[in-house]
């Protein structure tokens, strides 16, 4: 897949890159709704004899449009939204940096520059999707502003449970922990990324070590609990249960970001420094305070038979 980045305004002359289908959104997640989106370009490709492409923004158009100081956190930030779209079969990517300048295009100017002076001949979006200044051009707009030189297609609502599938509602349901619910909407469990680091090393001293993993920076990390997951390391799956949060039993600062602590069943390796990925699977509880060690014990040994009854693993 080539990925071009561009900027406002861009440099590319329409003589100069292929005919495309192209798929337009955020598409953060690359959810199953995104992924149809996607699969409607490539089909009108195919049968075009053309390239399938995917054009999508960065920063997220909200930090740009709300003055934030930094790119909002993600489902899939940029990396892996490259390799979840390269995954999906497609030719190109475009990345148009979207800038205050860029936002401030016309629904018309976008889609001379970026739609017509791309030679894209045919486009795929969702039934919501807008486009040019405010969100004024929508997918009822786009057959005016096309100029007759692309066709389209409109791809209708995705939902799951009598709900749409959406960005906004993974995000809600990472919000509230309810990380079980997710797979059917992205099509996969929700993974993040991270490196282990030295932690307070407390876990081995009751009989529960846990690989301390600090997050890599700009995903969503689910709200403080007791998880089961999967955890990737060294190539290798491992089944374990996670601790997000601050440690009430030991600490009484409750301040600053929580620590993301996975206890990994049948595993005693050396693993500081590796990088690892973590997949969430069940919320088991909320984290909590004890009166003891003993009481913390007891519990950290119901959780991990909780979650091997989860995953159907037998007891040990």
């Amino acid at each position: 897949m080539e990925v071009i980045n561009l900027g406002f305004p861009h440099n590319l002359d329409q003589k100069s890159v292929p005919e495309a289908a192209v798929a337009l959104g955020y598409f953060d997640g690359v959810h199953l709704g995104h992924q149809r989106v996607i699969a409607d370009a490539k089909e009108e490709a195919s049968k075009k004899g053309i390239k399938t492409a995917v054009m999508t923004f960065h920063p997220h158009p909200k930090a740009v449009l709300r003055k934030l100081d930094q790119d909002i956190e993600h489902i899939t930030p940029l990396k892996e939204k490259i390799e979840r779209i390269q995954g999906e079969g497609v030719d190109i990517l475009y990345i148009v940096d979207f800038s205050p300048e860029f936002a401030n295009l016309t629904p018309q100017e976008f889609v001379d520059q970026y739609i017509i002076g791309l030679n894209i001949v045919h486009v795929s979006a969702g039934f919501d999707y807008t486009y040019g200044r405010m969100g004024k051009g929508t997918m009822e707009t786009l057959p005016f502003h096309s100029r007759g030189k692309f066709t389209y297609s409109t791809v209708g609502k995705l939902s799951e449970g009598g709900e749409k599938i959406s960005s906004t509602r993974i995000r809600k349901l990472l919000s509230e922990g309810r990380t079980d619910e997710i797979a059917v909407l992205l099509g996969r469990n929700y993974t993040t990324p991270g490196v282990v680091i030295h932690g307070d090393k407390r876990g081995r001293t009751i009989g529960f070590p846990t690989a301390n993993v600090e997050p890599e920076n700009g995903y969503l990390i689910p709200p403080p609990g007791v998880y089961a997951v999967r955890i990737k390391i060294g190539g290798q799956w491992h089944f374990g249960v996670c601790n997000i949060g601050f440690k009430p039993t030991f600490n009484k600062d409750m301040r600053g970001k929580p620590s993301v602590e996975v206890h990994i069943f049948n595993f005693s390796d050396d693993v500081y420094g590796e990088n690892v990925l973590v997949e969430w699977h069940k919320y088991l509880r909320k984290e909590q305070k004890f009166s003891g060690i003993e009481q913390l014990v007891a519990q950290i040994t119901k959780d991990k038979l909780d979650a091997m009854v989860h995953f159907g693993i037998r007891p040990e």
